[in-house]
């Protein structure tokens, strides 16, 4: 298959409207072609494209900074020679000297998928930026390597935040591109948009359902290191709002959660007992762990791993986002007083528990504590955004 990056580099006739105008890029790390040439190389060695800017997201264009709230600086690049703007610094959203850079924005992100996945927010951010002085934005499209698959609360009026760009559930089953789309129709933007759709992206397909197994994963940040991260990201990117590690500081960040004063075994015991149908797809496994950076560095930590993967992973059964939400729920039924919830400036937002800000909410937050309220009412409660967003997307609303 061919994702949009390498449509655009090798079908001439696509780049033709881009001839005599100045053209931006806007990329991280894992912005490669299928040869892993990063994109900002590839474009400025073709003859008919005149690169005028650089933009790196969150992490940064050289995917360098580790850990959310750690900002990257503008530079010039020292190759190319053109300035690289950071829409991770001191600005979220482009400024008007920035938008001065270009005539039309090229975006070759790699998503993962899930609404707090702040590129997703970076994307809408452009467009309205494009919008308000006459720019183009291009999607060179990539994989949502989630798939297809929908799951979580959507997200609630008066929650927008860096995480939360707009009313969809956690996990949203869009490619960047459909996206844009989306957000352009939602927010009702006057702007000249286009996606460079990839060509043999099949979704549904067996082993990858999302990811092409014959492509290689290259981290589009520092702790996204692989497809089991990604496939299990709509459920466990919550820890960063708990006292919980989600395994910053070991090999396999994201993938996994657990501390020093929990045990382990009785969570997943508890987790089955609870609920053992949202389990499935997937396999939950004990570990330990130390992490060597983040929460409960350098302390030996009793945890869960998720595995989404191999022999136990089941595309259209595996749903991260209440997987995780089970492990709160095991967890709070164990230790009743447990301090679940992390209590710090979360993206920027502040007076506003992490977790909520992460949910577009606090509804998952109030289930979990609920002692009386049990799965089957997360349920109810989730099954109908679930729907509302599927029906946005067979209608074409996107």
């Amino acid at each position: 298959m061919l994702f949009g990056i390498d449509r655009l580099l090798a079908e001439p006739e696509l780049r033709a409207p881009l001839k005599g105008r100045r053209v931006a890029l806007l990329a991280h790390p894992a912005s490669v072609t299928a040869d892993l040439v990063h994109s900002l190389d590839a474009l400025a060695a073709l003859d008919d494209i005149q690169l005028t800017a650089a933009f790196g997201p969150q992490h940064g264009l050289r995917g360098d900074k580790q850990d959310n709230m750690v900002e990257s600086p503008d530079f010039t690049d020292p190759v190319h020679g053109i300035p690289v703007f950071s829409l991770y610094g001191e600005v979220r959203r482009p400024t008007p000297a920035m938008m001065d850079s270009f005539d039309v924005i090229l975006i070759d992100l790699q998503d993962l998928g899930c609404r707090i996945y702040t590129f997703v927010t970076t994307l809408l951010y452009i467009l309205e930026a494009a919008a308000e002085h006459g720019k183009s934005v291009w999607v060179l499209d990539r994989p949502n390597p989630a798939g297809r698959p929908v799951e979580g609360l959507t997200l609630r009026t008066g929650w927008e935040s860096f995480v939360g760009a707009g009313p969809m559930p956690m996990r949203h089953g869009l490619t960047l591109g459909e996206m844009g789309h989306w957000f352009i129709r939602h927010y009702g933007l006057d702007v000249d948009y286009r996606v460079v759709e990839m060509r043999g992206w099949q979704p549904e397909a067996a082993p990858g359902f999302g990811w092409p197994t014959d492509r290689l994963w290259v981290n589009p940040s520092p702790n996204a290191p692989n497809v089991n991260m990604a496939r299990a990201y709509a459920g466990t990117v919550m820890l960063e709002g708990t006292t919980l590690s989600e395994g910053r500081g070991t090999t396999r960040p994201l993938e996994l959660f657990g501390a020093p004063d929990i045990d382990a075994r009785d969570v997943i015991a508890k987790m089955h007992a609870l609920a053992p149908e949202w389990l499935a797809g997937c396999a939950l496994r004990e570990i330990w762990f130390e992490p060597t950076f983040h929460k409960h560095v350098g302390q030996l930590c009793h945890g869960v791993h998720i595995h989404a993967e191999g022999q136990f992973y089941d595309h259209h059964a595996f749903r991260p986002w209440r997987v995780q939400a089970l492990g709160f729920k095991a967890i709070r039924a164990l230790y009743p007083d447990y301090p679940l919830w992390r209590d710090f400036p979360y993206e920027y937002e502040l007076g506003k528990l992490a977790i909520d800000v992460i949910n577009g909410g606090p509804a998952l937050r109030e289930w979990v504590d609920d002692a009386a309220a049990q799965p089957v009412d997360l349920d109810a409660l989730t099954r109908v955004d679930e729907a509302a967003w599927d029906a946005v997307r067979e209608l074409g609303l996107y």
